[in-house]
């Protein structure tokens, strides 16, 4: 589950610049109550690595692409006049569990070129939702989207390319039996491109995650503290809870531990009943923070909600 909308819309960036205290990578010690500014890329920034072909390029290039399962419709069916409503009487024939209509409507409007249809068919296989699980199928439509729609940055496509890349990321990551070897590095670039050219919150934290655990790339917890940063800025719980139990222990970061524990309580507000990881370290930090340390937690967040009245 992602963030909830109430978390999703705070502005959690102006935060962390005004009246947080440091967070240094640098290895060197702040005061905590001081207000610094967190070393985070502008929104702006391309932080693909240098001599990166991808935002140059087709996206994911590289990566072989298997065969798509062409869209077909049953000869003689009775379909909506477009695609678009197509799309429209496939989804509330989900709703209505015709699942053989739906399938049927969505088929068309993705064979002719809705990305919101094509998303969709991706994330029934994906999901078991309607139909049988069929990961490497739902990988065909996922990749379909994104060699298709790869360059709709700043259009209605744009969040639909991106999570199509987390899926993809996802499915290299931990491999598909007989389908797709996993491979850590070709998911980090899927990450990277989500995370840097779309923005994508979700994949900012799973792009931290490799960097922190070092998988498909050196570990480098500086830069997985940025990414978790920014993913946390944006609204990502898991990247709050990552991030805030990096600074409460000092993990590989300078210790801020009011700081790490205010992430947490964000956090543990915002994840759902099977994430009880969250709960878990926000419950030691609690039972490990000194009254200092809670009372500067606690301002924290009283700022952050006067910021959002």
């Amino acid at each position: 589950m992602r963030a909830s909308d109430a978390i999703l819309g705070i502005g959690l960036l102006t935060l962390a610049l005004g009246f947080t205290p440091a967070i240094s990578f640098d290895g060197t010690r702040t005061p905590e109550g001081a207000a610094v500014s967190v070393p985070l890329p502008p929104a702006s920034a391309n932080l693909a690595p240098a001599g990166s072909t991808l935002g140059s390029a087709t996206p994911l290039a590289a990566v072989p692409d298997p065969s798509l399962t062409p869209l077909t419709v049953p000869p003689g069916a009775a379909l909506p006049p477009t695609p678009h409503e197509a799309l429209r009487s496939g989804m509330q024939a989900l709703r209505e569990g015709r699942t053989d209509l739906a399938l049927m409507d969505l088929q068309y409007a993705a064979e002719q070129g809705v990305p919101a249809a094509i998303w969709k068919l991706g994330r029934m296989y994906a999901d078991g939702d309607g139909v049988r699980t069929d990961k490497a199928r739902a990988y065909e439509y996922f990749r379909h989207l994104t060699r298709s729609f790869g360059s709709s940055m700043d259009t209605p496509n744009a969040g639909f390319v991106a999570n199509a890349l987390v899926a993809l990321g996802l499915y290299h990551l931990d491999g598909i039996p007989g389908v797709l070897k996993a491979d850590a590095a070709v998911a980090r670039e899927m990450f990277r491109e989500a995370a840097s050219y779309y923005r994508d919150p979700e994949a900012q934290y799973y792009l931290g995650r490799l960097y922190l655990l070092g998988q498909g790339t050196a570990k480098d917890p500086v830069m997985a503290a940025r990414w978790l940063a920014l993913s946390a800025n944006n609204g990502e719980h898991r990247a709050q809870a990552l991030l805030g139990s990096m600074l409460f222990k000092g993990d590989q970061v300078s210790r801020a531990p009011a700081l790490g524990l205010f992430w947490l309580t964000v956090a543990k507000e915002a994840a759902g009943p099977g994430e009880s990881w969250i709960s878990e370290m926000h419950a030691s930090a609690l039972a490990q923070a000194n009254d200092r340390e809670k009372a500067l937690a606690h301002k924290y967040l009283t700022d952050w909600l006067k910021s959002r009245q």
